[in-house]
């Protein structure tokens, strides 16, 4: 039996976040939990929108909140369809789904091949870990039952789903946090709605039909984040940047190691090939910057400018293009070469593309879990099936395909005159079209 607590955590998007159970908080006290104080959760968008400087840290005790206010409804309007002895595993599988996230997450796993949702389970089934230890406070069982939850295999579906679906309380923190400090209005939906209308059933969640606009508003904000907030250009143009300067570290690594592994030794696991969990953890966003600004003054051209470009945020551009044009993108590459600037650093595709909603498909490679309406009758709609807006938005992908390269090919006042002329003859509409 746990100790009764109070704890309060002042949250700018939920006001209060009590904690009154003893194993949520030593899990956000922590190591592992505490090191996401150090993790952007946007990555290199707060490149773009200068207030999204927040953690994986609060977006993760925003998901707990939201779980635990679901659970709390569940069990005191629905005891006949949910299990309150599932409150806690579902409240430590929200506090923890991401607590694999490493230093800028998205391009570090591109590069490294790590995954972060399989270092989440190993840090909670880890028996060296703080995180594992006090689950097995609980039983002895307890972390491999939370690792369960967070790979869908845990035999509860309504858990499962009330940490990952279409609809969960992952994603709607992250759009209203998200939203919040990025200071945009796109991410913004009713969740008070949504958590009086939703409801349990036999194999998962559902939302009474009294609320079918809340989440068709909750769709429509996510796909509108995604487009404006997400993909946007300039956050994916750093992305690049330190994807590009990494892989070139990484080359020079095996060039001359002894430089690495004086002024950036906790990537020389990465770089070899021999990281472990805990060279892992040790990693977090304020020591890639550090090992950034040293690489700085490195003799090596590239690295140096690459890392001054992202410290000092100078941008890459980029076109729009098709995907069916991209093997032509070497006309591009080759002015790039003739400008100086080697084309293997310097330029780059990147892709971004969403799918905002989509009904359960079983012949998928991913099959979707779909968002259910509980008629009054107790008869069940998918979401798309009432909601033109949905239904446009249902199966279909959006987002774009670009290429990015130096702006100075393209400034005003170039040095390339020749070379931009060359290049803009491709382009229109900011758009590649060979």
């Amino acid at each position: 039996m746990t100790e009764k607590i109070e704890k309060v955590f002042r949250d700018p998007v939920h006001n209060y976040i009590h904690v009154d159970n003893e194993i949520i908080y030593d899990l956000i006290n922590s190591a592992e939990f505490q090191r996401l104080r150090r993790i952007k959760q946007l990555g290199t968008s707060s490149f773009t929108f200068h207030g999204a400087e927040h953690s994986r840290f609060s977006h993760c005790l925003g998901v707990y909140y939201i779980a635990k206010e679901i659970t709390e409804i569940f069990t005191e309007k629905y005891p006949d369809k949910w299990d309150d002895n599932e409150n806690l595993v579902t409240w430590c599988a929200a506090l923890l789904h991401d607590v694999g996230h490493g230093a800028y997450s998205h391009t570090f796993e591109m590069l490294f091949d790590t995954d972060h949702e399989a270092i989440t389970v190993e840090i909670i089934t880890d028996p060296r870990t703080e995180i594992n230890a006090i689950l097995r406070r609980v039983s002895p069982d307890f972390p491999e039952k939370v690792a369960s939850v967070i790979t869908h295999d845990y035999p509860n579906q309504q858990v499962v789903q009330l940490i990952s679906s279409q609809i969960d309380a992952d994603r709607m923190d992250y759009l209203l946090r998200d939203a919040y400090y990025t200071g945009v209005m796109y991410g913004q939906f009713d969740l008070t709605r949504i958590l009086r209308v939703i409801v349990p059933i036999e194999n998962g969640i559902a939302f009474n039909v009294q609320g079918m606009h809340a989440v068709e508003d909750y769709i429509v904000s996510r796909y509108q984040m995604y487009m404006q907030v997400y993909f946007h250009p300039a956050s994916r143009a750093m992305e690049v940047i330190l994807k590009q300067l990494l892989k070139r570290a990484k080359f020079l690594y095996e060039q001359d190691p002894t430089y690495f592994k004086l002024t950036s030794s906790r990537l020389i696991p990465f770089f070899d090939g021999s990281s472990d969990l805990f060279d892992y953890l040790a990693l977090d966003d304020g020591v890639m910057n550090t090992y950034f600004q040293n690489w700085m003054s490195h003799s090596d051209k590239t690295l140096a400018d690459l890392s001054t470009s992202f410290i000092n945020r100078k941008l890459l551009k980029s076109v729009k293009f098709d995907k069916k044009d991209e093997d032509k993108l070497f006309l591009l590459r080759d002015i790039v070469a003739q400008c100086g600037f080697d084309p293997n650093y310097y330029t780059m595709v990147n892709s971004n593309f969403d799918l905002p909603y989509d009904f359960y498909r079983p012949n998928s490679d991913k099959p979707r879990t779909q968002i259910e309406i509980l008629q009054k009758d107790g008869s069940m709609n998918e979401l798309s099936e009432l909601s033109t807006i949905v239904s446009a938005l249902a199966g279909t992908t959006h987002g774009d395909n670009r290429f990015y390269f130096p702006k100075e090919i393209t400034a005003d006042n170039t040095l390339f005159s020749h070379e931009k002329k060359e290049f803009e003859k491709y382009i229109r509409n900011e758009t590649f079209k060979p």
